[in-house]
């Protein structure tokens, strides 16, 4: 049953991230309270404690980034909400997945943006010349020239690969 709301989590937070960049609070509070509740109320104490085990975790795996402006608040509550729902390991290593999704997309999305010859050409000249801002090629000044996408896309590719192939 855990399974199924969780699907059908990631997919509304999938489709609402892809449409209009927000994970939405009616969607993410709700499954957060129910997975605390379910676990309360079919194993006691103890289930109480694994959800919520599980919600702090998923919640402090983002809580940094987004207070950097990394991502926004939706992205952390849908972590939460997978905590809350499958506990503390899974959500572990569903940011696990999730991270090198998010890093795989990014590169892509960095090389579509610069071409990769330019990337390539860029990154031998600041390691021939010892230039130390190696970053700067990657990460923009300006917001203007800056890479972005919906991490929510990220987050639930992750979640559905520990649900196949569970942990390493």
């Amino acid at each position: 049953m855990v399974n199924v709301i969780l699907a059908i989590v990631l997919l509304i937070c999938l489709i609402t991230d892809i449409k209009s960049r927000k994970i939405l609070n009616i969607v993410t509070l709700p499954t957060i309270i129910f997975g605390l509740f379910f676990y309360f109320f079919t194993t006691g104490v103890d289930g109480f404690l694994y959800s919520g085990k599980g919600l702090l975790v998923g919640l402090s795996l983002l809580l940094i980034p987004y207070l950097l402006g990394g991502m926004g608040a939706g992205d952390v509550k849908l972590m939460a909400a997978i905590g809350s729902l499958m506990g503390s390991s899974f959500v572990f290593y569903s940011f696990i997945y999730t991270a090198l999704i998010g890093g795989a997309i990014a590169l892509i999305l960095i090389i579509k943006k610069n071409g990769f010859i330019n990337i390539i050409k860029s990154t031998f000249f600041n390691v021939v010349f010892f230039r130390s801002n190696l970053g700067s090629m990657i990460i923009a000044k300006d917001k203007k020239g800056s890479i972005s996408f919906p991490y929510g896309v990220a987050i639930v590719l992750g979640t559905l690969c520990t649900l196949v192939w569970g942990v390493f």
